[in-house]
């Protein structure tokens, strides 16, 4: 069973059918939506600020969600994908969005809706980055546009097939 710490009076919430591998740790002021999961390693951290999180979410081994106390809360929407050992920090990310492995994002960044952000890129404080690209780099700098269409077909893929992977491990 996975670790479900409460932290300061908060007490993470789940909505319906999520999935949390038996080595994950969920703490504190963290909301999820429905068919989230989080995977094998992947620390969940709302114990300095909150952490809201949209339906279809799924958080990949190793990756870690937190924020910077009194400053920076995260903000996640729906059908995003955090990839294995992202680390996503007091940021805001929009609906339909992939972080690919390795990858950074700081505190008070805006993902919009429709991005892929490459893997090991670093998207550094304070960014924006625009609907409908790919960013990539150290630090991530726009690379080029995706047909929305395309797009929208990978992110929605991965997004059920974690839902599908979760049914795989469910008791």
């Amino acid at each position: 069973m996975a670790l479900i710490k409460t932290v300061r009076n908060f007490t993470p919430r789940f909505g319906n059918n999520c999935y949390l591998a038996e080595n994950a740790t969920i703490i504190g002021d963290v909301v999820m939506g429905d068919e989230c999961s989080v995977w094998f390693q992947a620390v969940v951290r709302g114990d300095v600020n909150s952490i809201r999180m949209g339906n279809r979410v799924n958080v990949q081994d190793g990756a870690v969600i937190h924020g910077t106390f009194e400053k920076a809360a995260t903000r996640i929407g729906n059908n995003v994908s955090i990839g294995h050992r992202a680390l996503v920090h007091g940021c805001t990310i929009r609906d339909n969005v992939l972080v690919g492995m390795g990858a950074i994002v700081m505190d008070h960044t805006v993902v919009e809706e429709n991005v892929l952000i490459a893997a090991g890129a670093v998207v550094l404080e304070n960014a924006h980055l625009e609907s409908g690209f790919i960013y990539a780099g150290v630090p991530a700098r726009k690379i080029k546009a995706i047909p929305p269409e395309v797009f929208q077909h990978n992110v929605e893929r991965i997004a059920k097939n974690y839902v599908m992977y979760a049914g795989w491990f469910r008791d």
